[in-house]
């Protein structure tokens, strides 16, 4: 006999749905005793629950699945990308505008990085698009101090290990060389943290800008630096395979699309 699976869905899946948390920061918040399930502390994410499950979170019953949504963001230079930094630097979270609800980077770029990132209010799709096996490639636009030639680039576009981490094959074009630095167009299927500029810096360059142009489907194109800007909800179902998986709500009301809003940010953080 086959065992018949519970009903309902796993509680992190449920917690990331609900733009709680990704699914890994929410199994962390149940095993820190934040979670309860009908009035009662769960310290193991190995649970499902329905809709008639009462779910607390740090006191405090979550709320109903909004729709998945999707953003793009302009990220500036000089800004972390988290929710709250040690150190008090400033987030990404506090230049976003003001109506914009809670939300998710899908991935990071690091604080002297800028460009595309994606935002979004559902840990599900934070996950599945972050993980190596979605496929997505990533292309950049690369500054680097020095005079390469194509060959140079041969150990990138072969994969290569860097302390002891191996990176996979990315693709690298030499565009022009603009007096002592030269310009670079880079693409990658994965997201290790600062990978291109461990990466120029094992073969000899160092890396003085670095910009993300595109992210799979998704193109920064003439979004300004703190920009932010809705895609459609077509658009984002199309583009994710998502048909089934998003609550469509009113399929004849478009989704509300934030003004486009220049973030304030401080001089400090614009070099």
């Amino acid at each position: 006999m086959r065992n018949t699976p519970p009903p309902g869905d796993r509680i992190a899946k449920v917690l990331a749905r609900a733009g709680v948390a990704s699914r890994r920061e929410a199994e962390r918040m149940i095993n820190a005793g934040r979670v309860a399930v009908n009035s009662k502390t769960i310290d193991s994410p190995a649970l499902n629950v329905t809709v008639n499950d009462k779910i607390i979170v740090d006191g405090k019953p979550i709320s109903e699945p909004e729709p998945t949504r999707l953003w793009l963001y302009h990220k500036p230079p000089g800004l972390v990308t988290s929710t709250r930094d040690e150190k008090g630097r400033a987030t990404i979270y506090d230049s976003l505008p003001e109506d914009m609800p809670r939300v998710m980077s899908i991935g990071r770029l690091d604080l002297n990085s800028e460009g595309l990132l994606l935002l979004t209010n559902d840990g599900g799709i934070k996950r599945k698009l972050e993980l190596p096996s979605t496929g997505w490639l990533r292309k950049y636009r690369v500054r680097v101090n020095g005079r390469p030639k194509d060959e140079d680039f041969a150990p990138l576009r072969n994969g290569l290990i860097v302390e002891g981490e191996r990176f996979q094959p990315m693709t690298v074009t030499l565009d022009r060389q603009q007096g002592a630095n030269a310009w670079l167009t880079v693409g990658l299927r994965e997201g290790k943290n600062r990978e291109i500029r461990r990466a120029m810096e094992d073969i000899g360059f160092a890396v003085n800008r670095l910009l993300r142009v595109s992210y799979g489907p998704f193109q920064l194109g003439a979004l300004k630096a703190g920009e932010v800007e809705e895609v459609r909800r077509r658009v984002m179902r199309d583009q994710l395979g998502l048909d089934e998986g998003v609550k469509p709500g009113n399929p004849s009301k478009r989704p509300v699309r934030p003004q486009r809003k220049r973030a304030t940010v401080s001089k400090k953080h614009r070099n």
